[in-house]
């Protein structure tokens, strides 16, 4: 079996969902694959990527442009410029008491304008203009403002990521974040898929936090981000 084939989805999160549940959002070249910049940062790609994908994803991604990468742990070619790097950790559904919430309301494209002040208020990691249609976005109102919210990122065949989880810091210790996070697990649950998430190793206040819940750490990963050589590379002979 190659090394390819015996591969988790959850392995290369990204590339599963584009080719997977997200295909509609792929933009590709040859083997390389990336949301639509309104969409998610994310490119994607193969699991064993040769110079040829790494020549396709520098056009994909055009002369000096940033690529984000989720779960790349291998050396960037020659003229490829590491721009960052963060020890990252995945955890996996191992027995969380999803619920609906009450108070938890569908977010939609109406709704963005406010989910973006939310998140400029709290930085919980990317979130874009058309970041919404990715999955279910659930949020709690505190006298018509929007204070926190919790969704649907990446979606690998059987598997829904929770993201964009954050509180405004007028409302923190409330659990409100706690209870969205459940809500979308539930959600999750009843389409017959398990949720997982991603979260900085070092953040150790939001490890706890997963492990309370029910979350076990499937593995340890990265964030990585590269910028591509200024000018395009041609694939190798």
């Amino acid at each position: 079996m190659s090394r390819s084939a015996s591969r988790h989805v959850l392995d290369n999160p990204a590339l599963a969902s584009l080719t997977g549940p997200h295909s509609r959002f792929a933009e590709r070249h040859g083997r390389v694959l990336r949301y639509p910049v309104d969409v998610s940062p994310w490119f994607a790609l193969p699991d064993d990527p040769d110079a040829d994908d790494w020549a396709d994803l520098a056009a994909l991604a055009g002369p000096g442009g940033e690529v984000p990468l989720l779960g790349f742990h291998g050396d960037v070619p020659a003229g490829w410029e590491t721009t960052q790097r963060i020890e990252g950790v995945q955890f996996v559904d191992d027995g969380l008491a999803a619920a609906p919430d009450a108070q938890a309301v569908r977010l939609g494209p109406a709704d963005v304008p406010e989910m973006l002040d939310l998140v400029a208020r709290t930085r919980p990691g990317p979130f874009e203009r058309r970041t919404v249609e990715l999955g279910t976005y659930l949020g709690i109102y505190r006298e018509g403002t929007l204070v926190a919210m919790a969704g649907e990122r990446l979606h690998p065949p059987g598997w829904t990521e929770i993201s964009a989880v954050c509180t405004d810091p007028a409302v923190r210790g409330q659990r409100l974040a706690t209870r969205l996070i459940l809500a979308v697990a539930h959600g999750i649950r009843e389409r017959g898929e398990t949720p997982f998430l991603h979260t900085g190793a070092a953040n150790t206040g939001a490890v706890r936090l997963y492990e309370s819940l029910g979350f076990r750490l499937r593995r340890r990963t990265a964030f990585l981000a590269a910028r591509a050589p200024e000018r395009d590379a041609a694939p190798a002979a």
